[in-house]
């Protein structure tokens, strides 16, 4: 005898939804973009979702949505599996040689950039504006160059989840985030 689920005419959805007054990713958009993400992986082809588009993508908090902390566990696991299909695709038309030597570029950028003084790695906002706190960002900036530098262990979902509070004259948010991500893109080639 074999067991039917039973269904109350209710779709099951993947992921838990916020109660209350907190607020979630909009269920449709999610959904839709993760549909797009499965097509997309099951074609195989070559350039159709890229996995810093993954990175990238964001959706709008609404009331009874999905909770964010699911959701974003499993984008970091389709952007893996993404980087993973590009690394492959990269290394059998440029060759592991040509791989690495623009891994090995990015990771050097990056360094050098994390190489500053403290409180001088990213350009700085007025002080009439905000931008990231400058100790949190030198804090998780001295952890990434001691990886890219030594090894010490990092993982990209740690470098995914960083946040980081606001401040008057604090760094630039974007030139951080373009620092964050092309870390990420470096661990992730180098898989």
């Amino acid at each position: 005898m074999t067991e039917t689920p039973i269904h109350d005419g209710m779709a099951s959805t993947p992921f838990p939804e916020v109660s209350g007054r907190a607020k979630g990713y909009e269920k449709r958009a999610v959904d839709a973009f993760l549909e797009r993400a499965r097509q997309a992986f099951e074609a195989d082809e070559a350039g159709a979702l890229r996995s810093t588009e993954v990175r990238a993508v964001s959706f709008p908090l609404v009331r009874h949505g999905y909770a964010v902390a699911p959701v974003d566990a499993a984008l970091g696991r389709v952007e893996d599996a993404f980087a993973a299909r590009e690394r492959e695709h990269a290394l059998s038309r440029r060759g592991a040689r040509a791989w690495v030597a623009e891994t090995r570029d990015t990771a050097q950028v990056v360094l050098d950039r994390l190489g500053r003084p403290r409180g001088e790695r990213f350009e700085r906002v007025s002080l009439l504006q905000y931008g990231y706190r400058v100790d949190e960002v030198d804090v998780v900036a001295d952890r990434i160059a001691r990886y890219l530098a030594a090894g010490e262990p990092v993982t990209p979902g740690q470098v995914r989840a960083v946040a980081f509070r606001m401040q008057r004259g604090g760094y630039r948010e974007t030139q951080v985030d373009v620092v964050l991500d092309a870390v990420v893109e470096v661990m992730l080639a180098v898989g």
